[in-house]
């Protein structure tokens, strides 16, 4: 695993504060040191929101690798779940934000899945009221945001609340983010790596994919950052101009 600097677990109420419109709770409050700084970042959406299911999560389903019963872990505003329940399965979306479950919940009363997806507040490092229940579990970009120290305490927490075999999808920030690209930590092979198999799980994946953001090219270039405008231009981007930021795909089986 990496060195980093031990700090306290990520504080729900500044994710709150986002869900809710305070787009500056993040950049107002200094980061924990092995996180960027976000100079001179400002928000105006929420960065990971873009309005349906990560394109990797629609493969994973696309390919077979989704099983019932599902967990959406730190599912933020639930357009992961949503689209799995639409698909036909049992979906459990948890997050730590309350504000961010009640988007999940009105987005899935919307597109009248309200009754085929379950939605609550949850610690992801203690998940003893869902012990043994799931056999699938995605997550999409929480993993990273723990400091070095939560991670292994998550992770045995999925564990514990899966049942034997089941399957752990997980996308993270990798280690080739740039430096000046707002975000959480980053992850490097060995972190993940190490971290997963210390918990119980075995790996049958671990490959380069990347994480579609909700911030495009030139949202960053109209920052008040020539090195933030640089660190965008290095990123590949979808067919709607929304940056693609590098990640780790990981597939895990629980022992």
């Amino acid at each position: 695993m990496n060195s980093e600097v031990p700090q306290p677990p990520p504080d729900p109420a500044d994710f709150d504060a986002l869900y809710r419109g305070d787009f500056d709770a993040l950049s107002r409050n200094r980061q924990p040191p092995g996180t960027e700084q976000l100079p001179g970042f400002r928000f105006d959406r929420v960065p990971w929101d873009i309005g349906e299911a990560q394109p990797v999560v629609r493969a994973l389903e696309a390919d077979g690798q989704i099983s019932d019963e599902v967990l959406d872990i730190g599912c933020g505003p639930g357009e992961n779940a949503i689209f799995l329940a639409d698909r036909g399965y049992r979906v459990c979306g948890l997050d730590a934000a309350p504000a961010a479950i009640d988007i999940a919940r009105g987005r899935a009363r919307q597109r009248g899945l309200d009754e085929r997806v379950e939605f609550a507040v949850a610690d992801a490092t203690d998940l003893s009221d869902y012990a043994d229940r799931f056999t699938t579990v995605v997550d999409s970009a929480l993993y990273h945001c723990f400091p070095e120290e939560q991670r292994l305490r998550y992770v045995t927490s999925l564990h514990g609340a899966c049942r034997p075999a089941a399957r752990l999808h997980l996308v993270c920030f990798s280690d080739r983010v740039p430096d000046d690209f707002p975000g959480p930590f980053r992850i490097s092979e060995a972190d993940v790596r190490d971290t997963l198999t210390e918990a119980g799980w075995d790996i049958h994946r671990l490959e380069r994919s990347t994480y579609t953001t909700a911030m495009t090219r030139a949202d960053m270039e109209n920052q008040d950052s020539a090195p933030l405008a640089a660190a965008a231009a290095g990123l590949d981007h979808d067919d709607r101009g929304r940056l693609l930021a590098p990640a780790w795909l990981l597939t895990a089986e629980r022992r």
